[in-house]
């Protein structure tokens, strides 16, 4: 009896985790580019925000022992902190120029673009089955793009930035974690006070700090409110995927993720009344069927793997 008793109370928290996640993950998409519709905030500005809220958020959790600090040296996490800043400055710049059905689907060429690097740079290879998935992914995107009736080729550029720097920054965090000996969350503890440096020296550069327009602009407290709340919604999630995957699996929160594309694209016409065509239609259910065999051929193999190891005598 008192088995079942905590088997149900570990299920309904698991429930509550993926439940935390697809609400905050969903939100922060529909939050920043209510910010950048309505608002008008700058986006270095807004992703510092971030950044400061994530760092100061990490710092609470390794204040109440969720997590232990490692020292690392910063020259070590020097390029993986700038690729930190580039991805999400470039993703978010991508989300404020492009539909969000344009923005979800060009983030689905990560795969395709990270498998490339490791083809290319790690000599790593790739079953004919993965490579194949590679195809209606793509296909999927170029179709999206193509027949999109609010094309915007400086979006597209700001997407395409956004897939190659995200594509450098998963392959590196994996490399690094690898090399430093550290997990995710002391990784980001640290990329997370670093970026936050390198955005404070650079964005008075590329954008206005005082006056209208600047990040210590006249903000209305509507304005201030929403942009604090997507930093804290930020970290959250950050922190409902560590937690997620720690207490289920990747499989898990993979094939959820194809749940939370799906909401995604549909929110973002209904919300912000995107205009969907045929063909578009036709280029996310393409994507989609790519990102779903490529889930299951690689779990596959992944279940294939731990197989054999478990045979081995």
């Amino acid at each position: 009896m008192a088995s079942l008793v905590h088997t149900v109370q570990e299920n309904v928290c698991i429930a509550a985790g993926l439940l935390l996640n697809l609400l905050v993950s969903i939100c922060i998409v529909f939050l920043n580019k209510w910010i950048y519709v309505h608002y008008g905030f700058p986006n270095m500005s807004l992703t510092l925000v971030h950044f400061v809220v994530t760092g100061l958020g990490l710092y609470t959790c390794q204040k109440l022992n969720i997590f232990a600090p490692k020292s690392l040296q910063p020259s070590k996490l020097l390029f993986l902190a700038l690729s930190f800043c580039g991805f999400v400055v470039f993703t978010n710049l991508s989300l404020q120029n492009n539909m969000i059905g344009t923005y979800q689907l060009a983030k689905a060429m990560t795969t395709p673009v990270i498998i490339a690097i490791q083809t290319l740079f790690y000599k790593k290879t790739f079953s004919a089955k993965i490579q194949f998935t590679l195809i209606p992914i793509t296909l999927g995107v170029v179709l999206n793009s193509y027949y999109n009736v609010k094309f915007n080729f400086l979006g597209m550029v700001f997407a395409a930035l956004g897939v190659v720097v995200t594509s450098l920054y998963q392959v590196w965090v994996g490399a690094k974690q690898h090399e430093l000996q550290v997990n995710s969350m002391q990784l980001l503890y640290y990329q997370a006070l670093m970026s936050s440096a390198m955005l404070l020296m650079v964005g008075p550069f590329f954008e206005p700090v005082f006056g209208k327009g600047g990040i210590l602009g006249p903000w209305s407290f509507s304005a201030l409110f929403m942009v604090l709340l997507s930093g804290i919604i930020a970290f959250m999630v950050n922190l409902s995927i560590y937690w997620i995957i720690g207490n289920t699996s990747p499989v898990t929160y993979n094939m959820f993720g194809h749940f939370k594309f799906c909401i995604t694209l549909f929110g973002g016409y209904v919300l912000f009344k995107d205009p969907l065509s045929i063909n578009q239609g036709l280029g996310i259910l393409c994507t989609l069927f790519g990102i779903l065999a490529y889930t299951h051929f690689k779990l596959s193999e992944q279940e294939g793997s731990r197989s054999k190891l478990i045979q081995r005598p």
